[in-house]
């Protein structure tokens, strides 16, 4: 993809005793995408890279949590980053579930 069309979006989600969603926590195309991944990659956060999901993302405003229609998606995405943190064992390789 052209750097200039590059997005990304970062959630944070913290389920420590909090209720609700993710929420979109910066967004951003371009230089400032490419800032927000390698950000990401320099703290150990997985970056995911499906543009269809992103592109819903980008819709929601900084700090909002995401909508009800991505509860699944990012719950599945959210559930098989935890499964990989937990087993160090299983393949980093296998594809996401979006």
């Amino acid at each position: 993809m052209n750097d200039s069309r590059r997005l990304a979006v970062a959630l944070a989600y913290q389920n420590q005793g909090q209720q609700g969603a993710p929420r979109v926590v910066a967004k951003g195309r371009g230089l400032l995408a490419q800032a927000i991944i390698e950000r990401a990659r320099a703290h150990g956060v997985y970056v995911h890279e499906s543009e269809e999901l992103v592109g819903m993302l980008m819709q929601v405003e900084l700090d909002r949590h995401i909508p009800p229609e991505l509860y699944r998606v990012v719950a599945e995405l959210l559930a098989w980053l935890y499964r990989l943190e937990s087993s160090p064992s299983e393949p980093l390789s296998r594809d996401p579930p979006v």
